[in-house]
C-alpha cells in the first residue's frame, strides 16, 4: 500500500515516492546545544521517529541525517539576539565547546529514554565549516550574494521565488518584521550567510574564510551538511512547524541559489507545537518541563511518548498533568493486557487475521502517520477474541517496530518495602480466611498505585 505524507511545499498530502528507487535520504533539524531539550523539542522528535520506522517497515533503504548546532544559532530565527551557545558559556561558566558537549550527551540520553533511534549520520556544524564555506562560494560565484559592512548576505531579490514554503508576500513584508533594521541589509528579508562583523565581541568560535575571520550563519550550516552527505536534491527535510517562515525558507534558498537545481528537497514534513496553557513551550519563556521532570515525577518516559502519539502530529497537542496521567493510565492498561496474553500464550497463528490487522494498522500508519487511529487499531486487535494469543503476540511485536513502545519486553518490577509488606500480610489473612481485611488490604494496596491479583502460582502486583 502507498505511503502518503503532508508535504508542507504543496500544502496536501501526497503519495510518497522517493527520486532514487527504494533509497532515501532524509534531513532533521537537530538540536541547538545550548540547554535541555524541553518536551514540547521532543515531541518533535518523537515525530521524527515514527517517520523514520514508518519508511524502514514500508521497505525503504533509509539514510537519515541530523545535526547538532554547536555554533551560529542566534537568539532569533532571523540576524538578531546573542548567539545561544555564548550565551550558555556566559550563564554556566564554561567554554561553548563543553556546553556543546555536556547538552548533546543530555539530548541522547533523553532519546534514549524515548526510544528514538538514532540517525545513520550525526553531523556537529564546528565539524563542517568547511563545507559551509563552499557553499557560500557557490551561492556568491552564482549572484546571490553581496558583501557589506563586513558580512556576507543572501540577496533574496535575486530568487524570484524565495519564500514559497512560507508563502510570503514579501512586497507585504516592513522593514523590522524579520530583523533588527541591520542597515547593511538591501532588504529586511536578506540574511547573514557569513559574519565577520559579530555584534558581540567575546565570540569565542571563529575561522578563517574569504570574507575574514568570523563564524557562519545559522541557516548555511543545515543547507551545507545536509547536502553534502545526501546530494544536491534529496527527497525528507522535516523540522517543527516554526522553522517554516525563516530558516527552512533561507535553507531553500541558499541550496537552489548554489546548486542551480529545484526543488532541492521533495518533501518537507512539520510537527506541530506542544502548547501549555500561556502558548507554546519555549526555553526563551523559562519554566519549561523536561523528560527528566517527568521522570522525577514518577512518569515512565514511554508514558510521554504514548501521550504523543495520541494526537497527530500535524496538531497542536495541549499538555497538562491531567492528560499525561491519561496516557500513563492507557500505556499501563496496554502492557498489562499485553502481559496476560503472554501468560495465555498458546494455539496456532493464523494468518488470516494476521494479515486483517496487519493491513487496517499500516493503512492508519501510511496515511499521513496517523497514530491515534493506529492506537485504536492495536487496541482493537488485543481484544479480539476471536485470535489465538500467539497470533495476537505475533502482530503487537509486529506493530511495536513503528511504535516503540518495548511491549513485549519483560520487565521486572520494584516492589517497594511497604507494598510488599501489605502483599504478605494479605496472603496471611486469606490464609485464615479473613476474606474482610482480605479485600481492605487489596484496596489500601490500590491506593499506593499497584493492583493485586490472585493467580494459580501466587499473588501477582503490578503497577497501575
Amino acid at each position: 500500500m502507498a505511503l502518503k505524507v503532508y508535504n508542507t511545499l504543496g500544502r496536501k498530502k501526497e503519495e510518497f515516492k522517493p527520486i532514487h528507487a527504494k533509497k532515501v535520504g532524509m534531513y532533521s533539524c537537530g538540536p541547538t546545544v545550548y540547554n535541555y531539550a524541553h518536551i514540547g523539542n521532543l515531541r518533535t522528535y518523537i515525530f521524527n521517529d515514527i517517520l523514520r520506522r514508518t519508511l524502514i517497515k514500508n521497505g525503504f533503504e533509509l539514510n537519515q541525517v541530523m545535526n547538532i548546532t554547536d555554533v551560529g544559532h542566534l537568539t532569533s530565527d532571523s540576524d538578531e539576539g546573542e548567539d545561544k551557545m555564548l550565551l550558555a558559556s556566559k550563564r554556566e561558566h564554561k567554554s561553548a565547546l563543553e556546553i556543546a558537549k555536556f547538552y548533546t550527551e543530555s539530548f541522547f540520553k533523553d532519546t534514549g529514554r524515548l526510544n528514538i533511534q538514532k540517525p545513520e549520520i550525526i553531523c556537529k556544524a564546528t565539524e563542517h565549516i568547511k563545507q559551509m564555506i563552499e557553499m557560500n562560494e557557490k551561492i556568491e560565484k552564482n549572484g546571490f550574494a553581496y558583501f557589506k559592512g563586513g558580512n556576507l548576505y543572501f540577496d533574496t531579490a535575486k530568487l524570484d521565488d524565495y519564500g514559497k514554503l512560507a508563502r510570503l508576500k514579501l512586497d507585504e513584508l516592513k522593514e523590522g518584521a524579520r530583523t533588527d533594521k541591520d542597515q547593511n541589509k538591501k532588504s529586511p528579508t536578506d540574511f547573514v550567510l557569513w559574519f565577520t562583523k559579530s555584534k558581540f565581541g567575546a565570540q569565542e568560535m571563529k575561522w578563517e574564510s574569504p570574507w575574514g575571520i568570523g563564524y557562519p550563519g545559522w541557516h548555511i550550516e543545515c543547507s551545507a551538511m545536509s547536502s553534502h552527505y545526501l546530494g544536491e536534491q534529496f527527497d525528507i527535510h522535516t523540522g517543527g512547524i516554526d522553522h517554516i517562515p525563516v530558516h527552512h525558507t533561507n535553507e531553500i534558498a541558499q541550496a537552489e541559489a548554489a546548486f542551480q537545481k529545484k526543488p532541492w528537497v521533495k518533501y518537507w514534513l512539520h510537527g506541530e507545537f506542544l502548547v501549555m496553557d500561556k502558548g507554546k513551550m519555549a526555553k526563551s519563556a523559562g519554566g519549561f518541563l523536561t523528560l527528566q521532570s517527568l521522570i522525577d515525577k514518577g512518569y515512565d518516559p514511554l508514558a510521554y511518548r504514548y501521550f504523543c502519539l495520541g494526537t497527530h502530529y500535524r496538531k497542536q497537542l495541549m499538555f497538562s498533568w491531567e492528560g499525561l496521567d491519561t496516557a500513563a493510565s492507557a500505556y499501563n492498561s496496554l502492557k498489562n493486557r499485553i502481559s496476560e496474553i503472554k501468560r495465555q500464550a498458546g494455539g496456532e497463528v493464523n494468518p488470516e487475521f494476521k494479515e486483517k490487522y496487519r493491513t487496517i494498522f499500516m493503512q492508519a500508519v501510511n496515511d499521513d502517520l496517523n497514530m491515534p487511529q493506529a492506537l485504536a487499531n492495536l487496541n482493537q486487535m488485543i481484544t479480539d477474541n476471536a485470535m489465538s494469543p500467539n497470533t495476537k503476540l505475533e502482530l503487537i511485536a509486529d506493530f511495536d517496530e513503528i511504535l516503540g513502545f518495548d511491549l513485549l519486553k519483560e520487565e521486572k518490577i520494584d516492589i517497594p518495602v511497604d507494598v510488599q509488606e501489605l502483599v504478605d500480610k494479605r496472603e496471611e489473612a486469606r490464609k485464615k480466611k479473613d476474606f474482610k481485611l482480605s479485600d481492605k488490604i487489596r484496596a489500601d494496596i490500590k491506593v499506593k498505585g499497584y493492583v493485586l491479583e490472585d493467580t494459580s502460582e501466587g499473588p501477582r502486583v503490578k503497577k497501575i
